[in-house]
């Protein structure tokens, strides 16, 4: 199934190119017969012969071999079909034999073998003997490491790393799970965690050490959160004509921010979204919904401006948050001063979409008062 077609490309090339078997001996330097013994298969070229024809016919050597060192991903797709009905219908040794030879065909093809090692994990169970299932577990984990060694795509070699790590759960070395998840999991990282995160927290359970596991999972939970209105922000500005679907979405994501308190929690990214749900009101010439939003973002505003200390925290329910937020690159530092946030909301009120606003006069004592705020001292 998986040969090579070094005497079907010859022949196929030389009827391309329209010239006789004595031509291509002749080019060559060689007998009529060896060339019709390659197209025959009954022998080969040696290695520099392999390297003329490849020239000749203006192919690479793994072209004119018929060898696929990297596969389509529909290729991957039937190979991994193939081979799930291989471990349905062979006997276990036989179709991990079948695995393993595809998989040294392809050393180099990473997405392949990242999809061979789940489809390892996925039959282990059916290796007859536990140190047989430990054997193919293994041999899983060292495909990772190959990736991880080898492959340039951080796609791929992020996933090889949770493959491995959830190999490493599945051999109960919790141990060498966490140290595999854990730098991923520092300076802010876990957003992009996935499948990741749920490994992490399941060693640490493992180790007993179940603060930890609580910690790492409310820093999830507060990323997610944040992660959830920074996507809804972006969506308003690409959906702001559709004022129906932008309406569900300003309903909804209030509903998750009252729930989670996110106004007092990082009133910053809250200002954000009311700002953008006041944009998309006033474009759509609802201009009482846009008051409305502009009142909730100068309520955000003020705790930017007038806190002792503006910074990331934890709350009531966040309770182990403020370890987490330690840990980032900045700590707990708010990202702007507030002298720079003044500033940026009084250029924000002169955005045209508020033009139909300007005579009305909740929006006049906006502007005004932002007119007033001098390095965040507030003047009435």
């Amino acid at each position: 199934m998986y040969g090579l077609n070094l005497a079907d490309n010859i022949a196929r090339l030389r009827h391309e190119r329209k010239i006789t078997q004595e031509e291509l001996a002749d080019f060559l330097g060689v007998t009529k017969a060896s060339v019709s013994k390659w197209e025959n298969a009954q022998s080969t070229p040696d290695l520099l012969m392999l390297l003329q024809l490849a020239v000749f016919f203006d192919v690479t050597v793994d072209e004119l071999l018929g060898y696929e060192p990297q596969l389509s991903r529909e290729q991957i797709r039937r190979r991994y079909v193939e081979l799930t009905e291989d471990f349905a219908r062979l006997p276990f040794d036989e179709a991990a034999d079948k695995t393993r030879t595809l998989a040294r065909r392809y050393y180099s093809c990473y997405p392949l073998l990242l999809q061979l090692v789940v489809l390892y994990w996925n039959h282990f169970m059916l290796a007859e003997t536990k140190e047989g299932q430990k054997e193919i577990l293994m041999e899983a984990s060292a495909w990772c490491d190959h990736i991880l060694d080898h492959c340039g795509d951080v796609g791929v070699c992020s996933d090889a790393l949770g493959l491995k790590a959830g190999l490493s759960l599945q051999m109960g070395r919790a141990a060498e799970a966490v140290s595999l998840l854990e730098p991923a999991a520092e300076s802010g990282r876990l957003g992009a965690q996935g499948q990741r995160g749920a490994l992490l927290v399941q060693a640490y359970r493992m180790m007993g050490e179940t603060d930890k596991a609580r910690s790492y999972i409310q820093g999830k939970q507060y990323l997610d959160l944040l992660n959830l209105v920074s996507d809804a922000i972006l969506s308003l500005s690409l959906y702001e004509n559709e004022i129906e679907r932008c309406e569900v979405t300003i309903g909804r994501i209030q509903g998750v921010m009252n729930e989670y308190s996110l106004e007092r929690l990082h009133p910053n990214l809250a200002a954000q979204f009311y700002f953008q749900s006041s944009l998309v009101y006033a474009q759509n010439r609802k201009w009482k919904e846009a008051v409305s939003a502009l009142l909730c973002f100068e309520k955000c505003v003020d705790q930017l401006l007038h806190a002792k200390r503006v910074c990331l925290h934890g709350d009531e329910y966040f309770d182990l948050l403020d370890e987490w937020i330690e840990s980032l690159p900045l700590g707990d530092l708010a990202p702007r001063d507030r002298g720079f946030i003044g500033q940026n909301i009084r250029e924000a009120l002169s955005h045209p979409a508020f033009e139909g606003l300007k005579e009305r006069r909740e929006f006049k004592r906006l502007v005004r008062r932002f007119a007033d705020e001098k390095g965040g001292e507030h003047h009435d």
